[in-house]
């Protein structure tokens, strides 16, 4: 079998195990979700950790979807202009308060405040859907970053944030296309996906077309790797089509 072939072979492996799991599930059935969350239709409730540029325009996104999102940063000034004209379904908080508040959580910090994250918030996240858009960059995160990168993030990201559902999304696109292409006509931008997790990744398929953008599944967590920091497919806006024949993946 040649790499091509494998690597589709993995993909329908993970989808049909995907599939089974999700069709044998009943709410409260996952081992650590303090409370089910639907994957399809009502309001989500989504803390975002790291309110900037990424995670800014998308809670904002998310607001104009409908969601309830309590977002969070260092600095609750800064926080306060991206809420600004929001809405009462947009509110501002503490790091901490967006881990306890939101049944999905986004996470969008230099990946060298991952470690800590896990650490601090690991009550608060236990369970929970974490979307997880971190890149590591040696030149800002040292040499954390380096072991990301060999190890790739679906791998070393649960070891920082251990106990959560985490999905790898959203961190291929830039801030600028997020805010320029979101539901944009015609072809929608895609979103690559990787999660161990089926509900956690139905519902992070939820929230890329939500947000304006079309999922693209990519595998397990494993195979987040195929699109980190430095692939041919990395920072660029491509189509689903675009993007699943740069991966090497089918339909």
């Amino acid at each position: 079998m040649n790499t091509k072939d494998a690597i589709k072979a993995d993909r329908r492996e993970f989808l049909q195990a995907a599939i089974a799991a999700g069709a044998s599930l009943v709410p409260g059935s996952f081992p650590f979700a303090p409370r089910a969350v639907a994957a399809d239709g009502g309001v989500l409730k989504i803390g975002v950790i790291g309110s900037g540029r990424i995670g800014g325009t998308l809670g904002s996104l998310w607001v104009k979807a409908g969601h309830e999102v309590l977002f969070s940063a260092r600095n609750l000034d800064e926080v306060r202009k991206v809420i600004e004209g929001l809405g009462p379904r947009a509110r501002a908080g503490t790091p901490r308060e967006a881990a306890a508040f939101g049944d999905v959580i986004l996470v969008s910090v230099p990946y060298s405040a991952l470690p800590q994250i896990g650490k601090d918030f690991a009550a608060e996240l236990k369970g929970k859907v974490v979307l997880d858009t971190c890149n590591p960059i040696p030149r800002r995160d040292g040499e954390m970053a380096e072991a990301a990168r060999a190890k790739g993030t679906g791998v070393a990201s649960p070891e920082y944030l251990p106990g959560v559902r985490l999905v790898r999304a959203f961190n291929t696109v830039g801030a600028r296309f997020l805010r320029s292409e979101a539901h944009r006509a015609g072809e929608k931008v895609a979103i690559p996906l990787a999660a161990d997790d089926p509900n956690a990744l139905r519902i992070a398929k939820r929230l890329v077309e939500d947000a304006g953008f079309e999922p693209v599944v990519v595998g397990p967590l494993s195979r987040a790797i195929e699109f980190d920091t430095g692939t041919p497919v990395f920072g660029k806006a491509l189509t689903a089509r675009e993007l699943r024949k740069g991966l090497g993946i089918g339909s």
